[in-house]
């Protein structure tokens, strides 16, 4: 499939589209956080703020800005503005801690870390200052840190800013001396093609790996946007981590592209969420199974009078069935879909016409221009529809590569394009897909992806653990969670709670295992490879279900 398909499809940049929603809806509310109301021209001129400020300080096209921040303002603003400068966004993970900060940012080769000092007990500055060897100043305006070689600025939005690091407000005022003709400029001159966004997701080889887009996907999400009807009379209500592409492109990018409103949480709190879907008159909810069972629960306790329009619920695992038709009937009709970093959210997505059963039993419908096999995992042969098999994509929105881990991008992009998910999934006869779970070795907990491999290397890393094995444990609530097999060095002794301690504040909280289970040896294959299969029904016979 060759991208001369996009023909039809002006190509567009994501710093345009605010420009555009701007020129097209003015006043129109789009934007409101905690007591702060926005319009769309209100957007742009924060934005654009913004943007100045970055070209100011010295942000060129094509370097990384790394920007670590929970949901704000601020993160929409940096959004766009990064775009517009021609830069590219990472952004990073809120429960990341020092090491996983210090890697992202590294291997990046981010240029420029965006933070807050601090989000409730979360003292991300603290964390940052943690990870960084002597820190000094640089060129004017400049920061250098040794075991940050790449890195040059760091912006803080708080009121007390580390030494050598941009306060908010100083970036802003730097800001004043770009005129809007050279912003204009600049966002003109940007590349559709060109790298937009470095979106970190866990893998199966240990470290996380930076997943490159361009602004081509922009059609992906404008077609969503149609397909389920999205426009200027709704109201999404976005608690999802805009770090997520879930709530980057489904929920930011979607208001923007539609004219709707995003009411913006912080933070997911599902009584706090549901009480503001009631005072702001919320149309479109969207999250994980996770997320529904407590908005379901909430919704239980306190009956709540709402007016929903639609919900997004990726379904189609068996455990998410239930909650998905529960969710129809307490709160709204839902569309399920399936998708991932590497292919810009859905590649496949239920529309609001298809019956209740497609919208909760499968996991969504392939979208336009995209292309579906399922083969078998071991041989590559396709296999017939109704099989399970390995799934298959390809797509003009697949990501460009893994940054600067060609070897990666070769094993999950063949020759011929196609992106080999490592999932197990099934294409019905109806074309709607149901995904089964992973045939790589991967965890989802409550939505978020799990490296066994990373989690086995920091435990090997402890003296005491000779070799570790990571499988999942099933959770009501995240679907999920780690499991820890651990096998000790001679002599040595290690309990649970000194090892988990000793992760705890390096490392996101997901990432931990809640349970290590010490063994003298692991079931293996007869290639000697360890049988994780068996391990997991082990950690259900010892821990109980």
């Amino acid at each position: 499939m060759e991208r001369k398909q996009l023909d039809w499809y002006r190509k567009r940049t994501l710093g345009a589209l605010l420009d555009e929603a701007a020129a097209k809806y003015g006043e129109r509310e789009g934007l409101v956080f905690q007591e702060q109301r926005l319009s769309y021209i209100d957007l742009k001129t924060q934005t654009d703020r913004v943007a100045k400020g970055l070209m100011a300080i010295g942000v060129e096209p094509g370097e990384r800005v790394a920007l670590w921040m929970t949901n704000r303002p601020e993160w929409l603003y940096l959004m766009f503005a990064i775009a517009k400068v021609g830069a590219c966004i990472v952004p990073l993970n809120t429960r990341y801690r020092t090491e996983d900060v210090a890697y992202s940012v590294n291997q990046s080769r981010s240029a420029t870390l965006i933070s807050l000092e601090r989000s409730g007990p979360i003292d991300f500055q603290a964390m940052l200052l943690e990870s960084m060897t002597d820190p000094s100043a640089g060129e004017p305006g400049e920061i250098r840190v040794s075991n940050y070689p790449d890195l040059r600025r760091v912006v803080i939005l708080g009121k007390n800013v580390m030494p050598h690091a941009h306060s908010w407000e100083r970036l802003l005022e730097a800001g004043a001396v770009i005129s809007d003709a050279q912003l204009a400029a600049r966002t003109d001159a940007v590349d559709p093609d060109g790298l937009m966004m470095l979106a970190y997701t866990s893998g199966t080889t240990g470290h996380p790996k930076g997943v490159m887009h361009s602004h081509i996907p922009i059609r992906a999400t404008h077609e969503r946007c149609e397909t389920l009807g999205h426009s200027v009379t709704d109201v999404h209500l976005n608690y999802l981590p805009l770090f997520h592409i879930y709530a980057f492109s489904d929920i930011a990018m979607t208001c923007v592209l539609s004219g709707a409103k995003q009411i913006l949480m912080e933070a997911f709190d599902a009584e706090e969420a549901l009480d503001m879907a009631v005072t702001e008159g919320a149309t479109v909810l969207h999250g994980f199974e996770a997320h529904w069972i407590d908005l379901l629960s909430a919704q239980e306790r306190q009956p709540r009078t709402l007016n929903l329009r639609l919900g997004t619920l990726p379904s189609g695992v068996e455990s998410t069935i239930p909650i998905a038709e529960k969710v129809q009937d307490i709160f709204c009709p839902t569309v399920s879909g399936f998708g991932m970093s590497e292919s810009w959210s859905f590649i496949a997505c239920s529309n609001p016409s298809h019956s209740r059963e497609q919208r909760t039993c499968a996991s969504g419908y392939p979208m336009n221009d995209y292309e579906f096999r399922v083969v078998d995992p071991d041989t590559g042969q396709d296999l017939p529809a109704g099989t399970q098999g390995e799934l298959l994509v390809k797509g003009y929105a697949v990501m460009k590569g893994y940054w600067d881990k060609p070897e990666a991008t070769r094993e999950a992009i063949d020759a011929d394009g196609w992106l080999h998910t490592g999932d197990i999934a099934i294409i019905r006869p109806d074309k709607h897909l149901i995904f089964l779970g992973r045939h790589k070795d991967m965890l989802k907990v409550g939505g978020e992806n799990v490296s066994p491999a990373e989690m086995e290397m920091r435990l090997r890393d402890m003296d005491e653990i000779a070799d570790a094995a990571v499988v999942a444990y099933p959770d009501q609530r995240l679907t999920e969670v780690p499991v820890a097999f651990v096998i000790l060095n001679p002599g040595q002794a290690l309990t649970q709670e000194t090892a988990l301690a000793r992760m705890k504040g390096r490392i996101a909280s997901f990432k931990i295992p809640r349970h290590v289970i010490f063994v003298d040896k692991f079931p293996m294959t007869s290639s000697g490879k360890i049988r994780k299969v068996e391990l997991r029904a082990n950690a259900i016979n010892i821990l109980g279900r």
